[in-house]
């Protein structure tokens, strides 16, 4: 039941004023963000192209919230220790990498950090199965990554098949959901089963002295 799960935000920084990320990240931090969602987006994997572990390290002296990295990647092992090296307290591939997925996952848990797994709108949640003894996290997008201004995708049947397959284990995994979340559909997320939300454009809207108020509203 949702009412016993503490329901966490991760304010994503691609909605930030890039221009002052440092003290934007100081502000969500101060305001009540749980985690700090970085997207890495490649150009390539999908559309845009975002920025790399040389903004993540730089960002790391500006708060000591977990860093919830989400790699928008193809291929992903090449730059893990980048990432880890930067600060990344969680980072997340996608389902959907040409790469041996079990072992990308090991190499992210063999640098002492968590690994999550991602899964487009599309992609069926049954492919995370083999999966769930290693996971720390699983990632479900309610939008296609890599492009903006998406309506929100209701994926709440896959967001309960993960849930249920998470309280089958005896670990503990966060149940992330992210891509058009305001008010209404972080409602809808977690009555499903979601405890993490990502949001951007419902925590930043109007300046950060709203962001406190704005996180309170997603956990509803």
């Amino acid at each position: 039941m949702s009412e016993n799960r503490q329901i966490r935000i991760a304010p994503s920084i691609l909605s930030a004023d890039f221009s002052i990320l440092g003290a934007e990240v100081a502000a969500i931090d101060a305001a009540g963000a749980d985690y700090i969602h970085i997207d890495v987006m490649d150009g390539h994997f999908v559309p845009n192209l975002t920025f790399g572990a040389p903004v993540v390290k730089s960002l790391r002296k500006t708060t000591k919230k977990t860093f919830d990295v989400h790699l928008m990647i193809d291929p992903v092992a090449p730059l893990v220790e980048d990432f880890v090296g930067a600060g990344a307290d969680i980072i997340t591939a996608h389902a959907e990498i040409a790469e041996d997925v079990r072992a990308t996952l090991e190499q992210i848990k063999g640098h002492g950090v968590k690994c999550g797994i991602s899964v487009k709108p599309g992609t069926g949640i049954e492919v995370i199965e083999p999966l769930m003894d290693i996971l720390d996290l699983i990632l479900i997008m309610t939008v296609e990554p890599g492009f903006g201004g998406q309506g929100f995708m209701d994926m709440s049947d896959k967001i309960k098949k993960a849930r249920g397959m998470i309280d089958e284990t005896d670990r503990a995994i966060d149940l992330e959901v992210d891509g058009g979340i305001n008010v209404e559909t972080a409602k809808i997320c977690i009555d499903a089963g979601a405890d993490l939300l990502v949001a951007g454009t419902s925590v930043f809207k109007d300046g950060p002295d709203k962001y406190a108020k704005n996180i309170k509203a997603l956990r509803g």
